[in-house]
């Protein structure tokens, strides 16, 4: 099986990078034997649309997983397009841990976007700041409104 990892370096000892569309390199590793190949994320830097730009470059791979640490809702409908599964909340190991882990059965499939800009979204609103239903935004827990 074609696998995907978000990568902050070229190589399998490199940290999973949490961001999937921003990530400096994918790895593209065969799991049947561990050969693989480091591609850079051309939009890793880029202004707009790093996350479809990426689900489209994985989905040319012809993998059948990712693996990350954070994907954003338009390079989620992407990837599962393209039929490819996601492990997402995967932080704070390398690229081979995380395989391991893959392998294991360890991760999770997803079935949603992740992500700080994404995480306690519900029906497209935020929960527990940003704008509140008064129309004034919300500076914090406080509830207050200026």
């Amino acid at each position: 099986m074609r696998i995907c990892i978000s990568s902050t370096g070229n190589n399998l000892d490199s940290a999973i990078d949490p961001r999937f569309g921003r990530c400096p390199f994918f790895l593209i590793i065969d799991s049947r034997n561990n050969q693989f190949e480091a591609i850079t994320n051309p939009g890793a830097n880029s202004g707009g649309g790093a996350g479809i730009t990426a689900a489209q470059i994985i989905a040319d791979q012809k993998v059948a997983a990712v693996i990350t640490g954070n994907v954003g809702p338009n390079a989620f409908g992407v990837l599962q397009s393209a039929g490819i599964k996601v492990y997402t909340g995967v932080f704070d190991m390398t690229a081979k841990q995380a395989l391991s882990d893959l392998k294991e059965d360890r991760l999770q499939e997803t079935s949603q976007p992740s992500g700080p800009n994404y995480m306690g979204m519900a029906n497209g609103a935020p929960r527990g700041g940003g704008h509140s239903r008064g129309g004034g935004r919300n500076f914090g827990g406080g509830g207050r409104n200026r």
